[in-house]
């Protein structure tokens, strides 16, 4: 009887030792633009808004399908809820955090993408609210 117990919890622990979870993000501070987000020229359209993209591997090493930076994207304009056609927004604040969640058979690796919508608006005076 003994026996039968020793083995049920060995197998638990070993089953506990061969799943686990990881996590890592990043602050991507450059882009392409240089706009000043200073004074009045822009307005928060929504904060905080995320969008994920999410992949799985098989023996958590024979990648089936891939998680995209482009996708996570995609996902939070998506997000967003307000249509953006022919205005001028931004993301502000952007963070990109990956996961991956570790089973025995698989693994599901996830990019979530998080960021401020911002709006820039016209200024009296010139461009971004500069005298001309």
């Amino acid at each position: 009887m003994k026996f039968k117990y020793l083995s049920i919890a060995l197998c638990a622990i070993s089953l506990a030792l061969l799943t686990g979870c990881s996590s890592e993000g990043e602050f991507r501070q450059s882009t392409g633009t240089s706009v000043a987000l200073a004074g009045n020229n822009y307005k928060l359209i929504k904060e905080g808004v995320t969008g994920t993209s999410s992949g799985f591997k098989l023996l958590g090493i024979i990648p089936i399908t891939s998680p995209t930076h482009a996708g996570a994207k995609a996902s939070l304009y998506k997000s967003i809820g307000i249509p953006l056609t022919g205005k001028s927004i931004a993301l502000a604040n952007e963070t990109e955090d990956r996961t991956r969640l570790y089973l025995i058979l698989f693994s599901i690796p996830r990019i979530t993408v998080t960021a401020d919508v911002v709006e820039f608006i016209d200024m009296p005076g010139g461009a971004n609210g500069a005298p001309k």
